[in-house]
C-alpha cells in the first residue's frame, strides 16, 4: 500500500482492523527503525546530521532551526509535521500514526510521550483507533508528560511535567495533573 493511501486510512479516524493496513504499516515501521538506529546509535558531528535523519524519518523537509536530542523514538515516523524553532529533548516517544502536528517555537522536555493511537475497548476486537495530536505555536511541554490521541494544545500553553493530557487545552493556560486540568491562565 502506498504511503498516501495508508495516511488517508489514518486520517479517517475509523477503527483500523484491515490486515493489509497492518502489513503496510509494518513495512514503514521497519524502514523507520533503520533510520532511528542510525540517529540514536551513531555519532553525529553536528546537529544538522540529526535534522537530516529526522527529515528522512518524517519524509518531509525540516527547518534547520529544529533541534532533537537523542535518543528519540517514533514508531511509524511518516505522520509527523513540525514547524520552525522546535526543541525536542532526549527520550521522547512519538506514536504518530494518527498524526502529530507541532507548530513553531515549541519546546518539548525529556521523556514526553505523544500517543495518537488507542485500542478498541471491546477485547474481542483488535482494532486501532487513530486521532491526531495538534500542538500550537509557543507551547512548552514539561518532562514526562503524556498527551493522548485527539488532543489539541492551544497556542502559548504550558503542560506541566508529568501531566497526562486527555482533553483539549485552551490557549495561554498552564495544565497539570492526572488527568490534566487547567491550573492557571497565562
Amino acid at each position: 500500500m502506498e504511503l498516501q493511501e495508508l495516511l488517508e486510512h489514518f486520517k479517517e479516524g475509523e477503527v483500523i482492523t484491515d490486515p493489509e493496513i497492518f502489513i503496510s504499516m509494518s513495512e514503514y515501521i521497519a524502514e523507520n527503525r533503520r533510520l532511528l538506529f542510525d540517529m540514536n546509535h551513531n555519532w553525529h558531528e553536528n546537529e544538522s546530521e540529526i535534522t537530516e535523519l529526522f527529515s528522512k524519518i518524517i519524509g518531509k523537509p525540516v527547518d534547520p532551526s529544529v533541534r532533537i536530542c537523542t535518543p528519540f523514538f517514533t514508531d511509524f515516523g511518516k505522520n509527523i509535521t513540525v514547524g520552525k524553532n522546535i526543541f525536542i529533548n532526549s527520550d521522547c516517544k512519538f506514536q504518530d500514526q494518527g498524526g502529530i502536528y507541532i507548530g513553531d517555537d515549541v519546546f518539548i522536555g525529556h521523556n514526553v510521550v505523544l500517543a495518537t493511537l488507542d485500542h478498541e475497548l471491546d477485547p474481542e476486537r483488535r482494532g486501532l483507533v487513530p486521532a491526531p495530536i495538534r500542538i500550537g505555536n509557543k507551547v512548552w511541554i514539561g518532562s514526562g508528560a503524556i498527551i493522548t490521541k485527539g488532543v489539541t494544545i492551544g497556542e502559548g500553553s504550558i503542560v506541566a511535567a508529568g501531566a497526562v493530557v486527555t482533553r483539549d487545552v485552551p490557549a495561554r493556560v498552564v495544565v497539570g495533573g492526572v488527568p490534566a486540568k487547567v491550573l492557571k491562565q497565562i
